[in-house]
């Protein structure tokens, strides 16, 4: 009798992943854009998207030297409107929130607080939340600094960036799949 099982991937749980920073314009949303296009119909990947943990930009699109930048590497056509986290929402719905730097672990920590009082799963909620940069590769966490009051120098550092940690990501979810 074949065992028709398919590889580890095939068995695995498809994972989600939300990126954020402050205004969702810059950086969380390159890294959408980023990850979008390195996880292309991979089979371990089955939702990204990208939120601020301020309202400042609600509904805007992202910032032009964003899009330009993702041009520059070939990644066209990315449609995004900037909003809000919600909580405890996408605490549920996503298995990775990523967040740009530390000041965002420590806001989106804080809201998970708020619901953990109120929910008992909060901690399971609390280890979704890190810093994208633990996925930098360089034995340190990195933050990706805010490109907002810059040049395009800013944008394209967060873009060599979230490309290396992209790319990592995808590898560890690789490998965790295999557990």
């Amino acid at each position: 009798m074949t065992n028709n099982v398919g590889s580890t991937a095939d068995l695995a749980k498809p994972v989600s992943v939300l990126f954020i920073c402050l205004g969702n314009i810059c950086r969380s949303t390159m890294a959408e854009g980023v990850f979008r296009y390195l996880a292309m119909d991979h089979p371990l990947i089955s939702r990204i998207d990208s939120c601020g943990t301020g309202a400042y930009h609600t509904g805007d699109q992202p910032d032009p030297r964003t899009i330009a930048v993702l041009e520059k590497h070939d990644i066209v056509g990315f449609q995004h409107k900037a909003r809000k986290i919600r909580i405890p929402a996408d605490l549920e719905e996503f298995d990775y929130l990523l967040c740009m730097d530390e000041d965002n672990v420590d806001d989106v920590r804080n809201m998970v607080k708020r619901v953990k009082k109120k929910n008992a799963d909060g901690e399971e909620a609390w280890g979704k939340v890190m810093l994208y940069g633990e996925f930098g590769g360089k034995g340190k966490d990195e933050e990706v600094a805010d490109p907002y009051y810059g040049g395009g120098k800013g944008f394209d550092i967060a873009f060599e960036q979230l490309e290396r940690f992209g790319k990592n990501l995808l590898k560890h979810i690789e490998e965790e799949s295999k557990k």
